[in-house]
């Protein structure tokens, strides 16, 4: 599994002894706040010794209202990822949506992520695959733990053996998710890097409004419970003013609570 993270350009503090962090705002909604919070999280992992990928949307196509806010432009927003990484020497990592995306976002980011509602498309994980970069698949929120592999299995048919699971929670009812720790001894067996998505998995999904709810108060809950059981990175979504995010606002961390979480985190990796 070090050598899947040891292949990622850029991802310092690399050790057996410590979770690395995937971390940034849910989408680019301008040029300016992204580079913003990179920074701080820079700050912040460099601080601590975290390794840490940057994370951002360039585009949200899985939401529910059509009045919901999706993007600035694709090519506009990668650029702005893009820029986040080289300034700061960090790698980078956005979710792509189609077997199309797949080029076009491999030369801005390091990692492409699979969305969890698109990862049974075979089309779609085969072209990842193919552009040699280190591919992330979000567990669906309707898939056992088991059936990961076949996801992994695609995906490695390439013969890229870049690959990474990350659990988002599983459904409850038709608007809740629950997070099944059994799971990572299941997705173990897969022989890759385990990332456990502490925001999304608080999401609250189909809201009559139009907009998912959340419970960003357990934020802290399930990120202790994650690092305890094994998880091998943690992922957040984050934002310096959450009350205005444009996507996801109701299950995000505070840029300024970050740190605090993460040097908790780090406690109790060693304490295991």
């Amino acid at each position: 599994m070090q050598n899947i993270l040891q292949n990622i350009p850029n991802l310092n503090y690399l050790s057996e002894d410590n979770f690395f962090l995937i971390a940034g705002p849910c989408v680019v909604e301008d040029e300016e706040m992204p580079i913003e919070i990179a920074c701080k999280l820079k700050e912040i992992t460099d601080k601590l010794k975290i390794p840490f990928i940057f994370k951002a949307s360039y585009r949200k196509a899985n939401r529910t209202s059509l009045d919901s806010f999706t993007g600035i432009g694709d090519e506009k927003a990668l650029a702005v990822i893009a820029k986040a990484g080289k300034s700061m020497d960090i790698p980078t990592l956005t979710d792509i949506h189609t077997a199309e995306e797949a080029n076009l976002a491999a030369n801005y980011v390091d990692i492409l992520q699979i969305p969890a509602f698109l990862s049974r498309q075979t089309d779609l994980l085969i072209a990842a695959a193919k552009t040699g970069k280190t591919v992330n698949i979000k567990k669906g929120q309707f898939l056992s733990a088991d059936v990961m592999r076949f996801p992994v299995e695609k995906v490695r048919s390439t013969g890229n053996q870049q690959v990474m699971i990350t659990e988002r929670g599983t459904m409850f009812g038709y608007q809740d998710l629950i997070v099944d720790f059994r799971g990572i001894n299941i997705m173990r067996k897969n022989n890759c890097p385990l990332v456990l998505d502490v925001t999304h998995s608080l999401q609250q999904p189909n809201q009559a409004q139009g907009v998912s709810g959340g419970l960003p108060q357990l934020i802290e809950t399930i990120a202790k419970a994650g690092i305890a059981v094994g998880f091998d990175g943690i992922f957040m979504e984050t934002h310096p003013d959450v009350k205005k995010a444009k996507s996801d606002a109701s299950n995000m961390l505070p840029l300024d609570q970050v740190e605090t979480l993460l040097t908790k985190l780090i406690h109790i990796r060693k304490a295991i």
